[in-house]
């Protein structure tokens, strides 16, 4: 399976491309710069009728990689003792060390995947737990992801993502480190704007199930909710 062509398809055109860290293109560090390009199944699946979810927008603007990035941040913040999401353009942070434990392009989920697409399962499970994607919706995915141009491999593992239950115990168990779990539930936030009872309840569930370390949490919240303004705009 083709991991870079199913992002793409996912989150647009380059969702799924390994960027340099330098540079940048729109105001975005091309490491950051993802699912900019209009398009992918995120457009559908991280909007709602209301046109709200600005953490859906971030991801679209960010991509895979934000989320590293974003998570790297608020866990260093963690560490240091220090407040989150403080930074002005948080969208915009310099793409983690290969170290950190925080590169997400190079990374490997507890079932040996990619983990960018543990990413993805997250990011769909956490969209669709407030119940907003109706029959009407579900059918215009699935029309999508038939026009996307992708193989055989791809279309498969997008229509199994999609008809998976919103399980935040089963997404939790894609996290092998610390630092996949942050990523995890930071993405998983960023995929909705929590203020729905079912949207609450599902990161409760969540932050519940990949046992963080004690405060980590109110980084992450803090990060997602910075990157949530700066999407706004």
């Amino acid at each position: 399976m083709d991991v870079n062509r199913l992002l793409e398809g996912f989150l647009g055109s380059g969702g799924g491309q390994k960027r340099p860290a330098s540079g940048k293109s729109g105001g975005l560090p091309d490491g950051l710069l993802g699912g900019a390009a209009a398009g992918g199944l995120a457009a559908l699946l991280l909007g709602s009728k209301k046109g709200r979810k600005l953490g859906g927008k971030a991801l679209k603007i960010g991509g895979m990689a934000v989320v590293g990035g974003l998570a790297y941040k608020a866990y260093s913040d963690w560490q240091a003792k220090k407040t989150s999401g403080t930074e002005a353009e948080p969208l915009n942070l310099p793409k983690p060390p290969a170290d950190s434990g925080f590169d997400v392009e190079n990374d490997h989920d507890a079932g040996g995947e990619d983990f960018r697409l543990a990413l993805m399962k997250a990011m769909i499970a956490a969209a669709k737990s407030d119940g907003h994607i109706d029959q009407e919706e579900h059918a215009r995915i699935h029309e999508q992801i038939g026009n996307l141009g992708l193989g055989s491999a791809e279309k498969s593992a997008l229509f199994d993502y999609f008809a998976a239950p919103a399980d935040p115990v089963a997404v939790a168990r894609l996290a092998r480190t610390t630092e996949q779990r942050a990523e995890i539930y930071l993405a998983s936030a960023l995929s909705i704007d929590p203020d729905t009872p079912e949207e609450q309840q599902y990161l409760e569930s969540l932050a519940g199930a990949l046992q963080m370390p004690e405060g980590l949490r109110g980084h992450l919240d803090l990060e997602a909710q910075a990157a949530r303004r700066q999407a706004a705009g």
